[in-house]
This record gives structure tokens, sequence and C-alpha cells, in this order.
């Protein structure tokens, strides 16, 4: 199945409209069933442990539940680390915020394109970047400019993203069974086909030795990405 890019409904609705409000408590479950979060934090806890984050950076983080739910299952994160939730939008729940400071964290929302916003984000050892269901949005010449930044700029990048394959693009067209509204069921089919299969971030990814990276399937729906600085490694300013 060939990669395919196609405008998504949510993306073109105002925040207030009932339609994206829907929409957006459809996501959240349609991510609790994904268990993006999950993934993520089995994945980054054994690195986390080593080599604890100072900054966390989350790109595209919509309403902030998976940072949240991230946080949750990474008890070991220290309460000072800073959190960035970076969104064109103006969806980051405050109960989110609120659950964020609970844990001890001081969360910051930057309201900006993403890709704009890194490229001003000063250097800072410990800087981590998450992307949940984000990178699919973008062509691959803008992935790879985008990537080449993340490059620059961080130690450990982290993105699961809509896998491009059979059995996903069957579930996102039964969504229907779940009570998920049209904006939903439209935007879940052309986020498999835009999504990922086997290798295609790590080939956009600035061919260098600094780095270690693992690509694959994960879960039922899910393709994950993570580049990690190699050890000794360090940062080249821009």
């Amino acid at each position: 199945m060939d990669r395919c890019l196609a405008p998504e409904l949510l993306d073109e609705l105002p925040g207030h409209d009932p339609r994206a409000q829907r929409s957006r408590r459809d996501l959240r479950r349609i991510n609790a069933w994904m268990g993006n979060a999950r993934l993520a934090a089995a994945c980054l806890a054994p690195v986390a442990r080593r080599t604890p984050p100072r900054r966390i950076v989350d790109l595209g983080a919509g309403d902030g539940t998976f940072l949240l739910r991230l946080t949750q299952l990474m008890p070991d994160l220290a309460s000072g680390t800073e959190l960035v939730l970076v969104d064109q939008g103006n969806a980051v729940d405050e109960r989110v915020l609120t659950g964020l400071r609970d844990r001890g964290f001081h969360p910051r929302v930057e309201q900006a394109d993403a890709w704009a916003w890194l490229r001003e984000l000063p250097t800072k050892s410990g800087t981590w970047v998450l992307a949940n269901l984000f990178l699919h949005h973008f062509t691959a010449s803008h992935l790879r400019a985008a990537l080449a930044t993340l490059s620059e700029r961080t130690d450990l990048c982290c993105a699961c993203e809509p896998r491009r394959a059979a059995w996903p693009l069957m579930a996102s067209r039964l969504l229907w069974f779940i009570g998920a509204n049209a904006v939903t069921r439209h935007d879940a089919v052309v986020s498999v086909r835009a999504g990922f299969a086997g290798q295609e971030l790590s080939a956009l990814w600035p061919g260098n030795t600094d780095w270690h990276l693992r690509e694959h399937r994960t879960g039922l729906f899910s393709h994950l990405f993570l580049a990690q600085r190699a050890s000794g490694a360090t940062h080249v300013s821009p």
C-alpha cells in the first residue's frame, strides 16, 4: 500500500465546532485502545532510568492526554522535568495540566507551528521530543527537513504513528461500530493511508553515526520510531 496524504477534517474545523469537540472525545477513546502511551512508555522507561530527560517536548500535543498518560506510566520521571506541549491549535485540556501539576511538573503550553517553534528551541542536553499521531500529516520531503532539525536539537525522538497496513485500514473503517462521528471516521482512514511501514522514517533521518535508530510495528495498529543519540555523542550547534 503506497503512502497517500489527504486533508483531515479535524484540522480544518474550529475548536469550538461541536463536530470537532465530539471527534476529540472519539480520539481519546481510540488512543486508549491503540495504547500508544503504553507502547511509548515501555520503550522509553528503560532509557529514562539510565539517562533521565531534563526536558520533554510533545509536538502536536492536541489535548495533552498522551503526555499525561505517558508520565503516569513512567513514575521514575523527576518532578522537575521540564514539560512543553506544542500545538498549533488551542486544545490542551486544563484537566491535563492540572494532572501534570499534581505530579509536581510545571507544564508549559506553546501555541505555535511545531516545526517553526522547534527551529527556535535553544539546545539543551537531555531534551526528548515525542510525537503521537503527528508525523503522518507531513510529506517525506517535509519530514526529512524536520527530522534533521530534531537531530540537531534533541537527544531522543520517539514517535508513535498509524501503521499503514491492511488490518489497521480495515479497523479504521469500522469505527461507526463504537459510535464515532463522521469526522473521526473520515480522518481515521486518511490517517492510516498516510501512516508508516517498514523503515520509512529511519530512511529520512540524517545519515550519521551519532544515533541509534529503531523502527517497527507495535501493538495492533501502531508504528513506533525511536532515535536515540549514541552514548558520548554531543550536540552540534546549527
